[in-house]
């Protein structure tokens, strides 16, 4: 993981999923991308903000509802660097990214879900990232 001192970094933490999680279980690195369905991951990843947790949700894989937890991180931490070092320097997206689990310590429903049109927006760019030469850092 990067230099960074992760305790400077307040939570809450949110995550976002179409998968229907318990209370007090664990999310692990090591499963398929959302971004990149050949790509296993080799971290986990969330973010200080509820409705950025509401986009990953609406944007993972899968036709199913959408979820947002609160998380505990439970180890080290880093930036995002797909989006921080790439898109967004200073890391204004919130995002971070762990190879230690998350613990799940709520649901979450106060959040911003993203309307018909915003959804159709983020899809047509993920289908131009699925066929472009970017690669996720993993």
């Amino acid at each position: 993981m990067a230099d960074m001192d992760t305790r400077e970094i307040k939570g809450p933490f949110y995550h976002g999923t179409k998968v229907k999680l318990d209370v007090g279980g664990y999310l692990t690195a090591g499963h398929h991308s959302n971004y990149r369905p050949n790509v296993i991951m080799n971290h986990i990843y969330f973010t200080t903000l509820k409705d950025g947790a509401g986009l990953a949700a609406a944007l993972a894989k899968g036709n199913g509802r959408e979820y947002v937890y609160q998380v505990e991180p439970l180890g080290e931490f880093e930036d995002d660097p797909n989006v921080t070092d790439k898109k967004f320097p200073g890391n204004p997206t919130k995002s971070y990214r762990s190879t230690q689990p998350l613990k799940i310590v709520a649901q979450v429903t106060d959040y911003q879900s993203l309307s018909k049109e915003e959804r159709a927006a983020w899809k047509e760019r993920l289908a131009v990232i699925n066929t472009s030469d970017d690669k996720i850092i993993n």
